[in-house]
């Protein structure tokens, strides 16, 4: 699987059920250990699939990676930043990638699909927001962001602390996404 044919498009409607597996797994994958197993356990795709549905209707806010022969494998949300009190104009609010595809490139690939999609929306700079013991951390650092704010949110009625990653200037390829 080291040779991927990926690609990244604008998510369609008919990829909700795709981008709600996608980010249970992820969630399943990642936060073992970090979160209450009854939490993550209770996580399911059919309540998410509607979620990313109603997601879908904005255009130009949900990109996805998809591979040839595997179909979508990740995906990365995006708009205006939700605090401006940061300095940041655009937001990465979500960037997950199928765990079965880590460390293969896909999500260096959504990044900086996340960056020109941004860029397209005239947005100069962006932020991400993670989950302060998240492995992501290492990736977003590795990818040029800055650590520029913390901060405890709560998740299940327990304290969640979360780390800031920012780029004030966004690094893309001049290739846009294909619709």
């Amino acid at each position: 699987m080291n040779d991927l044919a990926l690609s990244l498009r604008q998510a369609r409607p008919s990829d909700a059920a795709d981008l709600a597996r996608i980010y249970v797994e992820s969630w399943q994958d990642t936060y073992a250990g970090i979160f209450p197993h009854n939490l993550l356990a209770a996580m399911s795709v059919k309540t998410h699939t509607a979620r990313w549905q109603n997601q879908l209707h904005t255009p130009g806010a949900v990109i996805v990676a998809e591979e040839k022969s595997h179909g979508v494998i990740g995906l990365a949300s995006l708009g205006s930043a939700r605090n401006n009190s940061l300095g940041f104009e655009g937001e990465i609010y979500t960037l997950y990638v199928d765990p079965a595809f880590f460390g293969l490139g896909t999500g260096k690939k959504l990044l900086h699909g996340a960056f020109t999609a941004l860029k397209e929306q005239k947005f100069q700079s962006c932020l991400v927001w993670s989950h302060a013991r998240n492995n992501a951390c290492f990736f977003y650092e590795a990818m040029g962001g800055q650590r520029v704010a913390e901060r405890v949110t709560k998740l299940g009625g327990e304290p969640t602390p979360e780390v800031a990653f920012g780029w004030k200037r966004l690094a893309t390829s001049s290739r846009k996404l294909a619709i």
